[in-house]
């Protein structure tokens, strides 16, 4: 039996019919280049094989009676795998437009809470022979960077490695008693007090650490700070997904030209492709985009623990810079200001209101948020998330056939109508941009946008070095 953290704790309370709390990928997978079986029934086969690999593939939730309480995960005694992989087809002509509309459709469908969460979803009838491989999982079981390392266990490091280990006996635990576990609830909500106290002393000494940064010229992004966006208002259950692809050399020559880190290069280019699809609308806000960016925190002695580990930091998008060079530097510094206040934040930090507070208020919090209409009546939290996981630099496979492409997709909240996960893979930067259909009925064009902003990145260091320093395309003052 496994006692739910706080944070998943969170996440699964927190899911409403528009906010599902689960985290997605796609590989999209070459045919292997020897005669071998490439087809549903030996993924099937692979997967059924490894699953004793994963032990919170075979977990069910078990919720404390009124929500007094976190969940447990325990062993299902029932798990089936026919329950958690699929086959589905890709409309033709099977290219990425056609397969990105599927993946937001099924991406868009809640997990089962009655069995393991989680699902895959093997899609064949893509162009070039190739099949597309979708994992669902919910947030609760796994994080950016745990997730990562679940690939590997999942897809083969070679086209033809060595059989998996064979499970040994397995041994189920009896599922949890509901007395035990109402007691346990009652406890723990007579001790809600106590945590309340604790987390009011510790959001004190917060201030205090927080006064400093207020006090600077540039102060980082705090949340609410966003302006409204046509993409910021309220959420509904439908999804849509697009992908791309960006060389990891061309962003690491920006990175060393500029004397930045690869994940501001990375903030740039999505926020040249934000800005330019404002414009378009003739939309962007005076005021820069603001992006909710998660922070791993985990550390060697945590990388393959269960649930997630991931804190927030809010950075400036600089969209209100036109200059694509100095829109750059501007989040460089808005990303280092943010990084110490997080720091800062983490060292007074005991517990989150996740652990303060019982499960069914929170359950009942984003209930509330969703009913009064706070999406769209309330300033954003944020305008979206942008989240940068490092994946392996070197090619996978999956059934024989190698990894062309793993694209991610984190979850939509809190009336912010685009997630952007973006994943390091061999030689390439892949960037999937998770929408709400509703409120992005284009997400090709943020595609269009990701290359027409790398471009800009890279003609004004062209127009630096040769001394001519250009306006950029986008500029007003060059459109008018």
């Amino acid at each position: 039996m496994h006692r739910v953290s706080g944070v998943d704790a969170a996440f699964l309370y927190g899911e409403t019919p528009a906010w599902h709390m689960h985290v997605s990928a796609v590989a999209v997978v070459d045919p292997p280049e020897a005669d071998r079986p490439f087809d549903f029934a030996t993924f099937r086969d692979q997967v059924e094989q490894r699953v004793h690999l994963v032990p919170q593939f075979r977990w069910r939730l078990v919720e404390v009676p009124l929500g007094m309480d976190r969940p447990v995960f325990v062993d299902d005694p029932d798990f089936n795998m026919a329950s958690h992989i699929f086959r589905i087809g890709v409309p033709p002509p099977g290219g990425p437009e056609q397969l990105g509309n599927l993946i937001g459709e099924l991406v868009g469908i809640k997990l089962d809470r009655s069995r393991p969460l989680w699902e895959m979803w093997y899609i064949e009838g893509l162009e070039d022979g190739r099949v597309a491989i979708l994992g669902k999982v919910h947030h609760a079981i796994i994080d950016g960077v745990s997730g990562s390392e679940l690939a590997t266990v999942l897809l083969d490091l070679e086209p033809d490695p060595p059989p998996p280990p064979p499970e040994g006996e397995r041994h189920l635990e009896p599922l949890p008693d509901t007395a035990d576990l109402l007691a346990r609830g009652f406890v723990h909500t007579a001790l809600t007090p106590w945590r309340i106290a604790q987390f009011g002393v510790q959001t004190v000494r917060q201030a205090a650490r927080f006064i400093p940064f207020r006090q600077r010229r540039t102060p980082p992004p705090i949340p609410f700070q966003a302006p409204r966006t046509s993409f910021n208002a309220e959420l509904t259950a439908s999804r849509r997904f697009s992908y791309t692809s960006v060389s990891l050399d061309r962003i690491r020559a920006v990175k060393n030209a500029t004397g930045v880190k690869v994940n501001d290069v990375i903030l740039a280019v999505c926020a040249g492709a934000l800005r330019r699809y404002l414009l378009d609308r003739e939309e962007l806000p005076d005021a820069p985009l603001i992006a909710q960016v998660p922070v791993s925190l985990r550390s060697d002695d945590t990388r393959s623990d269960v649930g997630t580990k991931v804190g927030a930091m809010f950075a400036s998008l600089a969209t209100d810079v036109v200059d694509p060079l100095e829109r750059l530097a501007t989040i460089h510094e808005s990303t280092t200001g943010a990084k110490e206040m997080q720091r800062a934040l983490a060292a007074e930090k005991i517990m989150g209101i996740s652990e303060t507070a019982p499960p069914a208020m929170i359950d009942l919090a984003a209930r509330m948020y969703t009913l009064a209409g706070l999406d769209r009546a309330a300033p954003p939290v944020m305008n979206l998330i942008i989240s940068n996981v490092p994946g392996p630099p070197f090619p996978i496979y999956c059934n024989g056939g190698k990894v062309a492409a793993l694209y991610p997709m984190g979850p939509l909240l809190y009336g912010t109508g685009i997630n952007v996960t973006v994943f390091s893979y061999c030689d390439d930067v892949d960037f999937g941009f998770m929408v709400c259909r509703d409120l992005v009925p284009e997400p090709w064009s943020l595609v269009d946008g990701v290359h027409e902003a790398m471009r800009e990145l890279e003609d004004a260091l062209a127009a630096r070095a040769d001394g001519t320093d250009e306006p950029v395309p986008d500029d007003p003052s060059v459109l008018s």
